[in-house]
């Protein structure tokens, strides 16, 4: 379902569908864990056929085709399959806006998400497409009467709790009908900034995300969606932050977010990380630069397959 890959390294089946190197640059992370990645065949598998042998099967019947094609091309029918339609939920949550007086104030993770969301719209035109920037417009904390609320029966609710739950009921049914999800946060005191946590805690319902059944023993919580692909995009100060990096165990942000993912119905996780932003040398520099890029061949190969 998920897996722990070493800072830097990708699965190498996932590694080599993307056309990454087995081993990419210590300052840019592309974790990627899908069970389909490995369990299918070779991506790309070419079948090659004899075309002498093929045009000679199909010539002696080629002239009686293309008579009765002339006979009945007025009323001829053209049949069609529609492309299957998706639905990307983008959700930014840096504080920062994209453009600034000052270019160095400018959101990295927001750069790097609408990098994933120009190359999967431009190869899916067609799909769905949902944005919220919960950085510069942030949910509202839940309190007493929204916990209150939550836990009342729906034939009981009040219209005042109704009102109370509005916004969690308009952001449930926006993820309910997300097939790919993309969330981009930077890292904000080692952890996700405070308006993410409260996306988290407004979309979370029991009855709705997950279910709560005390028969099931000591886990009682089971997630009542499926099927979804998450995409995380995060920017970092400092660097280090992946399985087997030096500061692997300051961070609270990837794992904090893989480990909700279950409850959002998230079956595939890929996460795509800047480092060395405080820094501000080359190693920073490299490493956008390969978040940029790994964020257009992630975005072109889940669309190719979707």
């Amino acid at each position: 379902m998920w897996c722990d890959t070493p800072a830097g390294v990708i699965d190498s089946s996932s590694a080599a569908s993307l056309k990454l190197p087995s081993r990419a640059a210590a300052s840019n992370t592309l974790i990627a864990c899908n069970e389909a990645f490995t369990a299918s065949p070779p991506f790309w598998t070419q079948t090659r056929f004899s075309i002498g042998k093929f045009y000679s099967s199909i010539e002696p019947v080629y002239s009686f085709v293309a008579v009765l094609a002339k006979r009945q091309h007025s009323h001829s029918t053209s049949l069609s399959v529609e492309p299957t339609m998706h639905t990307l939920l983008h959700i930014d949550a840096s504080v920062r806006k994209t453009s600034n007086p000052n270019p160095d104030h400018n959101s990295i993770s927001k750069r790097i998400a609408m990098q994933f969301v120009d190359k999967w719209r431009s190869a899916k035109s067609t799909d769905n497409y949902i944005y919220r920037d919960i950085g510069l417009n942030p949910p509202a904390f839940i309190d007493q009467d929204w916990i209150g609320a939550v836990f009342t029966p729906d034939d009981r609710k009040s219209s005042e709790q109704l009102e109370k739950l509005a916004l969690s009921d308009q952001l449930f049914n926006e993820l309910s009908q997300a097939d790919v999800i993309l969330i981009s946060s930077p890292m904000y005191n080692y952890g996700m900034p405070a308006p993410l946590k409260a996306w988290f805690d407004q979309v979370m319902r029991i009855n709705k995300t997950f279910s709560f059944d005390l028969a099931r023993g000591d886990h009682p919580i089971e997630p009542l969606l499926s099927g979804k692909i998450l995409i995380l995009v995060t920017s970092c100060g400092e660097f280090g932050f992946g399985p087997g990096g030096e500061r692997e165990h300051m961070n609270h942000l990837g794992p904090h977010i893989k480990t909700l993912g279950r409850y959002l119905g998230v079956e595939s996780f890929y996460e795509i990380t800047s480092e060395y932003q405080e820094f501000g040398d080359e190693r920073h520099k490299e490493s956008v630069a390969n978040a940029l890029k790994n964020a257009g061949l992630l975005a072109t190969d889940l669309a190719s397959k979707a």
